[in-house]
């Protein structure tokens, strides 16, 4: 089953000589349950198409669909403000910097995106345990290493149980060994809870460990394969 669609979408940023097209003729579908890897150099389109995919980003022409109740396909045209946020509420995102609320500790930052979709707030211990910080949800984030403010990261995506999500070079500025060890978490955690994963990278070996590759160059998909 689909969870999220694009159809021929296209993405244009300024006009005249400025103008610079993110998204060219872009067709790609996730399903349930779907481990997707998009690989392109800067600049190649793959942080735009995740936030197309994520209805942070409206496209300039062609169209997304999300699968927003079990049974319906909703068009991006069709999304009324309320529909969006609701659908936003069931869409994780994880960026390349943790991106934390400095003065917020570990628990709150989680509690905090919980309470902002919806969720119950009190899930924020248990979704730490998850990632493995439960006994560190009274910590600042400058407390916590990298890898630690990354994985909090991950516990506040899922604070509203999202059908997809989205990581943007989530191992980008971590070393190698901890970089494998987030990736190694969100493959238990997609395990565990179900969720499509899409991560966006420039490198092919952690490109490597997912179910279908994209690549991506000047805002196109130059090739699609299954691993």
């Amino acid at each position: 089953m689909t969870v999220v669609a694009c159809h021929r979408v296209a993405v244009v940023h300024g006009e005249g000589a400025v103008r610079v097209r993110a998204l060219d003729d872009v067709s790609v579908g996730v399903e349930e349950r779907a481990r997707l890897a998009i690989v392109g150099r800067s600049g190649s389109g793959k942080t735009t198409l995740l936030h197309v995919l994520g209805a942070i980003v409206e496209p300039t022409s062609g169209s997304v669909e999300w699968r927003a109740n079990p049974s319906v396909l909703t068009s991006s045209s069709s999304l009324s403000d309320r529909a969006r946020r609701l659908l936003r509420s069931r869409i994780g995102i994880v960026f390349q910097g943790s991106n934390l609320l400095p003065h917020f500790d570990a628990g709150e930052n989680v509690a905090f995106a919980a309470l902002a979709s919806g969720a119950d707030p009190a899930t924020a211990t248990g979704l730490l345990g998850l990632v493995g910080l439960e006994a560190k949800a009274r910590h600042l984030p400058s407390e916590l290493s990298a890898g630690e403010q990354q994985r909090v990261a991950i516990a506040r995506a899922l604070a509203q149980r999202p059908a997809l999500l989205l990581c943007d070079e989530p191992t980008g500025h971590l070393d190698g060994d901890t970089g494998e060890r987030v990736l190694d978490l969100l493959d238990a955690l997609q395990r565990e809870l179900g969720f499509a994963l899409v991560l966006a990278t420039h490198d092919s070996d952690v490109a490597a460990r997912f179910d279908r590759v994209l690549v991506m160059h000047d805002g196109r998909i130059i090739s699609s394969a299954d691993a």
